[in-house]
């Protein structure tokens, strides 16, 4: 896939966005320190180019209800293109699973899952081994307490792949 050439300017954009969420055009231009026009296209610009994947809000679930988070490895009893989409196509569908990754190594794929009890989560279990959907193996790590969640600093990481590429 081609990369996209960024300055400064464009991200300190995409930094503040990550940050604060969609703001307006004056509010963002304040944010990055360029007037309000010129920042607005070069904004219309990054989101038409696909790196603005879309608006957020964090909500801190643990003010609200009582739940259980659970990081679960999952690993395929066999490993054709069409078992990882068979899998894929069902974690898309489940909306307990809140976040999936293909992993490289020891597991195939890596997901976090929250639900409102430790019974719902076995039921969730119990469920997508009976679907048949290919889980060889898997091994459960529940969430006692959430100690980091960030976006990427945008700014280091286009930084370091500056340096390197020099």
């Amino acid at each position: 896939m081609k990369k996209i050439a960024l300055d400064a300017i464009d991200i300190r954009i995409l930094s503040a966005l990550q940050k604060h969420g969609k703001v307006s055009k004056s509010v963002l231009a304040e944010l990055v320190n360029l007037s309000p026009t010129p920042c607005w296209v070069r904004m219309s610009k990054l989101t038409k180019a696909g790196l603005v994947l879309g608006y957020r809000a964090e909500i801190d679930l643990d003010r609200m209800i009582d739940l259980t988070q659970v990081i679960v490895t999952i690993s395929l009893k066999t490993h054709k293109k069409s078992d990882f989409a068979r899998f894929e196509a069902y974690i898309q569908k489940t909306d307990e699973i809140v976040e999936c990754s293909a992993t490289g190594g020891g597991s195939d794929y890596v997901m976090k899952i929250i639900t409102q009890s430790l019974v719902d989560f076995q039921c969730l279990v119990e469920k997508l081994l009976s679907d048949e959907i290919g889980i060889d193996r898997y091994f459960i790590y529940i969430v006692t307490k959430q100690i980091k969640s960030t976006p990427a600093n945008l700014s280091l990481l286009l930084d370091n792949a500056t340096a390197s590429a020099s």
